[in-house]
């Protein structure tokens, strides 16, 4: 016979694989959007014209033309590199479904050992 605990415990089990579910479905769509907004033609140049902002705050700051280039390309990498984390994420390389299953298999993993330890 299953007690009241068990019951709650498999309701909430269905429960947080449904908002699983749910959140694996919706993070492509929000990175496939986030992708769209970084790499637009008007994302691009705004990008443009805040790297030459940067740039320019930084000569008239006094710093070397070698530093302020290197600061502007550092400051572009930045935009770079997180734009290519999602492209990697869209790709499904490290995707909602896979975070969502990892998460799924850990709570399962724990609610068994916790059974076990009963």
């Amino acid at each position: 016979m299953i007690d009241k605990e068990e019951k709650d415990a498999e309701h909430e089990a269905k429960e947080v694989k449904e908002i699983l579910g749910v959140v694996s479905a919706e993070v492509p769509k929000l990175i496939r959007s986030l992708l769209e907004s970084v790499f637009s033609e008007e994302a691009g140049k705004n990008m443009g014209k805040a790297a030459a902002a940067y740039y320019k705050e930084l000569k008239n700051g006094g710093l070397p033309e070698a530093v302020a280039v290197k600061l502007t390309e550092d400051y572009m990498h930045t935009f770079t590199s997180l734009g290519d984390m999602l492209r990697n994420v869209g790709k499904g390389k490290g995707s909602g479904a896979d975070i969502g299953e990892k998460i799924a298999n850990a709570f399962e993993k724990k609610h068994n050992r916790d059974e076990e330890d009963e």
